[in-house]
Protein backbone atom coordinates (compact mmCIF):
# COMPACT_ATOMS: atom_id res chain seq x y z
CA UNK A 1 0.00 0.00 0.00
CA UNK A 2 0.97 3.59 -0.46
CA UNK A 3 1.13 5.97 2.50
CA UNK A 4 -2.21 7.47 1.51
CA UNK A 5 -3.88 4.08 1.27
CA UNK A 6 -2.53 3.04 4.65
CA UNK A 7 -3.87 6.27 6.15
CA UNK A 8 -7.34 5.18 5.03
CA UNK A 9 -7.03 1.69 6.52
CA UNK A 10 -5.22 2.27 9.81
CA UNK A 11 -8.05 4.06 11.72
CA UNK A 12 -10.48 1.25 10.82
CA UNK A 13 -8.46 -1.55 12.42
CA UNK A 14 -9.06 -2.65 16.03
CA UNK A 15 -7.15 -0.77 18.70
CA UNK A 16 -3.64 -2.13 19.39
CA UNK A 17 -3.37 -4.85 22.01
CA UNK A 18 -7.15 -5.32 21.95
CA UNK A 19 -6.69 -8.96 23.00
CA UNK A 20 -3.98 -8.30 25.58
CA UNK A 21 -1.15 -9.51 23.34
CA UNK A 22 1.82 -7.43 22.30
CA UNK A 23 2.03 -7.03 18.56
CA UNK A 24 5.54 -7.84 17.33
CA UNK A 25 5.05 -6.75 13.72
CA UNK A 26 3.72 -3.50 12.22
CA UNK A 27 0.08 -3.68 11.25
CA UNK A 28 0.84 -2.21 7.87
CA UNK A 29 2.93 -5.26 7.04
CA UNK A 30 0.04 -7.51 8.09
CA UNK A 31 -2.38 -5.76 5.74
CA UNK A 32 0.20 -5.75 2.95
CA UNK A 33 0.72 -9.49 3.40
CA UNK A 34 -3.03 -10.21 3.26
CA UNK A 35 -3.43 -8.10 0.13
CA UNK A 36 -0.42 -9.90 -1.37
CA UNK A 37 -2.11 -13.28 -0.86
CA UNK A 38 -5.37 -12.04 -2.39
CA UNK A 39 -3.70 -10.36 -5.34
CA UNK A 40 -1.16 -13.04 -6.27
CA UNK A 41 -3.11 -16.13 -5.22
CA UNK A 42 -0.22 -17.68 -3.31
CA UNK A 43 -0.75 -19.98 -0.35
CA UNK A 44 -0.31 -18.60 3.15
CA UNK A 45 2.78 -20.75 3.65
CA UNK A 46 4.32 -19.28 0.50
CA UNK A 47 4.37 -15.68 1.68
CA UNK A 48 7.79 -14.11 0.90
CA UNK A 49 10.21 -13.94 3.80
CA UNK A 50 10.01 -10.13 3.74
CA UNK A 51 6.57 -10.32 5.34
CA UNK A 52 5.91 -11.40 8.95
CA UNK A 53 5.56 -15.16 9.56
CA UNK A 54 2.57 -16.57 7.71
CA UNK A 55 1.11 -17.94 10.95
CA UNK A 56 1.03 -14.42 12.40
CA UNK A 57 -0.51 -12.96 9.26
CA UNK A 58 -3.17 -15.66 9.14
CA UNK A 59 -3.91 -15.18 12.86
CA UNK A 60 -4.61 -11.49 12.25
CA UNK A 61 -6.67 -12.34 9.16
CA UNK A 62 -8.92 -14.64 11.20
CA UNK A 63 -9.23 -12.37 14.24
CA UNK A 64 -10.04 -9.29 12.18
CA UNK A 65 -12.69 -11.23 10.31
CA UNK A 66 -14.26 -12.36 13.58
CA UNK A 67 -14.57 -8.69 14.56
CA UNK A 68 -16.17 -7.70 11.25
CA UNK A 69 -13.22 -5.53 10.26
CA UNK A 70 -13.37 -6.24 6.52
CA UNK A 71 -17.05 -5.37 6.21
CA UNK A 72 -16.48 -2.16 8.17
CA UNK A 73 -13.59 -1.14 5.89
CA UNK A 74 -15.63 -1.91 2.77
CA UNK A 75 -18.55 0.17 4.04
CA UNK A 76 -16.38 3.20 4.95
CA UNK A 77 -14.42 3.18 1.68
CA UNK A 78 -17.59 2.69 -0.38
CA UNK A 79 -19.21 5.72 1.24
CA UNK A 80 -16.13 7.79 0.50
CA UNK A 81 -16.21 6.81 -3.18
CA UNK A 82 -19.93 7.55 -3.39
CA UNK A 83 -19.47 11.00 -1.86
CA UNK A 84 -16.70 11.80 -4.34
CA UNK A 85 -19.10 10.79 -7.13
CA UNK A 86 -21.80 13.13 -5.81
CA UNK A 87 -23.96 10.33 -4.40
CA UNK A 88 -25.51 9.85 -0.99
CA UNK A 89 -23.60 7.69 1.47
CA UNK A 90 -26.11 4.84 1.37
CA UNK A 91 -27.55 3.61 -1.93
CA UNK A 92 -31.28 3.31 -2.52
CA UNK A 93 -30.90 0.72 -5.30
CA UNK A 94 -28.64 -2.27 -5.75
CA UNK A 95 -27.72 -4.88 -8.34
CA UNK A 96 -27.49 -8.61 -7.58
CA UNK A 97 -25.81 -11.49 -9.39
CA UNK A 98 -24.14 -14.84 -8.80
CA UNK A 99 -20.90 -16.39 -10.03
CA UNK A 100 -19.96 -20.07 -10.02
CA UNK A 101 -16.27 -20.85 -9.57
CA UNK A 102 -14.37 -24.12 -9.50
CA UNK A 103 -13.42 -25.40 -6.10
CA UNK A 104 -9.95 -26.69 -5.29
CA UNK A 105 -9.34 -29.91 -3.37
CA UNK A 106 -9.11 -27.85 -0.17
CA UNK A 107 -12.80 -26.88 -0.37
CA UNK A 108 -14.80 -28.75 2.23
CA UNK A 109 -17.20 -31.38 0.90
CA UNK A 110 -20.05 -29.93 2.95
CA UNK A 111 -19.77 -26.54 1.23
CA UNK A 112 -19.27 -27.50 -2.40
CA UNK A 113 -21.67 -28.62 -5.11
CA UNK A 114 -22.19 -28.83 -8.85
CA UNK A 115 -23.80 -26.11 -10.97
CA UNK A 116 -25.45 -28.04 -13.80
CA UNK A 117 -26.19 -24.86 -15.73
CA UNK A 118 -22.58 -23.63 -15.76
CA UNK A 119 -21.16 -27.17 -15.58
CA UNK A 120 -18.95 -26.10 -12.72
CA UNK A 121 -18.15 -27.99 -9.56
CA UNK A 122 -17.30 -25.87 -6.55
CA UNK A 123 -18.97 -22.86 -5.00
CA UNK A 124 -21.23 -20.01 -6.00
CA UNK A 125 -20.66 -16.39 -4.99
CA UNK A 126 -23.71 -14.20 -4.53
CA UNK A 127 -22.83 -10.51 -4.61
CA UNK A 128 -24.80 -7.29 -4.24
CA UNK A 129 -23.36 -3.97 -5.40
CA UNK A 130 -24.64 -0.43 -5.58
CA UNK A 131 -25.30 1.18 -8.96
CA UNK A 132 -21.63 2.21 -9.15
CA UNK A 133 -20.51 -1.40 -8.87
CA UNK A 134 -19.20 -1.09 -5.30
CA UNK A 135 -19.60 -4.13 -3.09
CA UNK A 136 -22.42 -4.12 -0.55
CA UNK A 137 -22.59 -7.77 0.47
CA UNK A 138 -21.24 -11.17 -0.50
CA UNK A 139 -22.32 -14.68 0.35
CA UNK A 140 -20.70 -17.98 -0.66
CA UNK A 141 -22.71 -21.18 -0.99
CA UNK A 142 -22.28 -24.54 -2.75
CA UNK A 143 -22.52 -24.24 -6.52
CA UNK A 144 -25.62 -26.44 -6.49
CA UNK A 145 -27.67 -23.77 -4.69
CA UNK A 146 -30.12 -22.09 -7.05
CA UNK A 147 -30.00 -18.32 -7.43
CA UNK A 148 -33.49 -17.86 -5.97
CA UNK A 149 -32.61 -19.81 -2.83
CA UNK A 150 -29.24 -18.16 -2.30
CA UNK A 151 -30.57 -14.64 -2.76
CA UNK A 152 -32.99 -14.95 0.17
CA UNK A 153 -30.29 -14.40 2.79
CA UNK A 154 -28.75 -11.52 0.83
CA UNK A 155 -32.07 -9.70 0.54
CA UNK A 156 -32.77 -10.26 4.22
CA UNK A 157 -29.42 -8.59 5.00
CA UNK A 158 -30.37 -5.59 2.85
CA UNK A 159 -33.70 -5.37 4.66
CA UNK A 160 -31.97 -5.29 8.06
CA UNK A 161 -29.70 -2.44 6.97
CA UNK A 162 -32.74 -0.37 5.99
CA UNK A 163 -31.37 0.59 2.56
CA UNK A 164 -31.78 -0.52 -1.05
CA UNK A 165 -35.50 -0.99 -1.50
CA UNK A 166 -34.98 -1.71 -5.23
CA UNK A 167 -32.75 -4.53 -6.47
CA UNK A 168 -31.99 -5.29 -10.12
CA UNK A 169 -31.27 -8.90 -11.07
CA UNK A 170 -31.27 -11.25 -14.05
CA UNK A 171 -33.82 -13.91 -14.91
CA UNK A 172 -32.15 -16.48 -12.68
CA UNK A 173 -33.72 -14.70 -9.69
CA UNK A 174 -37.26 -14.52 -11.11
CA UNK A 175 -40.24 -16.40 -9.73
CA UNK A 176 -41.22 -16.84 -6.11
CA UNK A 177 -38.26 -14.78 -4.87
CA UNK A 178 -39.74 -11.62 -6.42
CA UNK A 179 -43.08 -12.15 -4.68
CA UNK A 180 -41.49 -13.07 -1.35
CA UNK A 181 -39.20 -10.03 -1.37
CA UNK A 182 -42.07 -7.67 -2.15
CA UNK A 183 -44.60 -9.07 0.32
CA UNK A 184 -42.30 -9.96 3.22
CA UNK A 185 -39.39 -7.49 2.99
CA UNK A 186 -40.90 -4.66 0.99
CA UNK A 187 -38.03 -4.89 -1.51
CA UNK A 188 -38.79 -4.61 -5.22
CA UNK A 189 -36.71 -7.11 -7.21
CA UNK A 190 -36.72 -5.82 -10.77
CA UNK A 191 -35.84 -8.56 -13.27
CA UNK A 192 -33.80 -7.22 -16.19
CA UNK A 193 -34.59 -9.68 -18.99
CA UNK A 194 -32.86 -10.06 -22.33
CA UNK A 195 -34.69 -8.58 -25.31
CA UNK A 196 -36.53 -11.21 -27.31
CA UNK A 197 -34.70 -10.24 -30.50
CA UNK A 198 -31.20 -10.18 -29.01
CA UNK A 199 -28.49 -11.86 -31.06
CA UNK A 200 -25.01 -12.26 -29.61
CA UNK A 201 -23.58 -10.28 -26.71
CA UNK A 202 -25.16 -7.01 -25.63
CA UNK A 203 -24.63 -4.80 -22.61
CA UNK A 204 -27.81 -4.63 -20.52
CA UNK A 205 -28.80 -1.66 -18.45
CA UNK A 206 -28.13 -2.17 -14.72
CA UNK A 207 -26.89 -5.75 -15.07
CA UNK A 208 -23.54 -4.75 -16.55
CA UNK A 209 -22.71 -2.91 -13.32
CA UNK A 210 -22.48 -6.04 -11.18
CA UNK A 211 -20.85 -8.02 -13.99
CA UNK A 212 -18.13 -5.38 -14.19
CA UNK A 213 -17.73 -5.58 -10.41
CA UNK A 214 -17.20 -9.33 -10.67
CA UNK A 215 -14.56 -8.69 -13.34
CA UNK A 216 -12.78 -6.29 -10.96
CA UNK A 217 -12.78 -8.96 -8.25
CA UNK A 218 -11.48 -11.64 -10.61
CA UNK A 219 -8.37 -9.55 -11.24
CA UNK A 220 -7.25 -10.93 -7.87
CA UNK A 221 -5.86 -14.38 -8.56
CA UNK A 222 -6.94 -15.83 -5.22
CA UNK A 223 -10.53 -15.55 -6.48
CA UNK A 224 -9.92 -17.27 -9.83
CA UNK A 225 -10.65 -20.52 -8.01
CA UNK A 226 -12.04 -21.13 -4.55
CA UNK A 227 -9.28 -22.51 -2.32
CA UNK A 228 -10.83 -21.86 1.09
CA UNK A 229 -11.91 -24.74 3.27
CA UNK A 230 -14.68 -22.71 4.91
CA UNK A 231 -17.19 -20.53 3.06
CA UNK A 232 -16.82 -17.56 5.50
CA UNK A 233 -13.10 -17.45 4.68
CA UNK A 234 -13.98 -17.30 0.99
CA UNK A 235 -16.31 -14.37 1.68
CA UNK A 236 -13.50 -12.60 3.55
CA UNK A 237 -11.21 -13.00 0.52
CA UNK A 238 -13.83 -11.32 -1.67
CA UNK A 239 -14.08 -8.41 0.74
CA UNK A 240 -10.29 -7.97 0.83
CA UNK A 241 -10.29 -7.92 -2.98
CA UNK A 242 -12.98 -5.24 -2.87
CA UNK A 243 -10.89 -3.27 -0.36
CA UNK A 244 -7.92 -3.41 -2.72
CA UNK A 245 -10.07 -2.12 -5.59
CA UNK A 246 -11.58 0.69 -3.49
CA UNK A 247 -8.18 1.84 -2.27
CA UNK A 248 -6.84 2.11 -5.80
CA UNK A 249 -9.98 3.95 -6.91
CA UNK A 250 -9.76 6.51 -4.10
CA UNK A 251 -6.04 7.22 -4.56
CA UNK A 252 -6.00 7.05 -8.35
CA UNK A 253 -3.78 9.76 -9.82
CA UNK A 254 -2.06 10.53 -6.53
CA UNK A 255 1.74 10.32 -6.23
CA UNK A 256 2.98 6.98 -4.91
CA UNK A 257 4.65 7.19 -1.51
CA UNK A 258 5.66 4.19 0.55
CA UNK A 259 7.77 5.74 3.28
CA UNK A 260 6.39 3.38 5.89
CA UNK A 261 7.05 0.17 3.99
CA UNK A 262 10.21 -1.88 4.33
CA UNK A 263 12.33 -2.47 1.23
CA UNK A 264 12.21 -5.98 -0.15
CA UNK A 265 15.06 -8.22 0.84
CA UNK A 266 15.43 -11.15 -1.51
CA UNK A 267 16.36 -14.46 0.03
CA UNK A 268 17.71 -17.55 -1.69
Amino acid sequence: MTDEQWALIEPLLPVPHWDGRKEKHPRREMVDAILYVVRTGCAWRQLPADFPPWQTVYWHFVRWEEQGVTQRIVDVLRRRVRRSAGRQDEPSAAVMDSQSVKGADTVGADSRGYDANKKTGGRKRFVVTDTLGLLLAVMVRPASVQDRAGATTLLLGLYLTGACRVVFADQGFSGRLVVWAREVLGIIVHIVAKPADQRGFQVHSRRWVVERALAWLMMHRRLARDYERQAPTSEAMVRWAAISTLLRRITRGHPVQRSGARPLEWTH
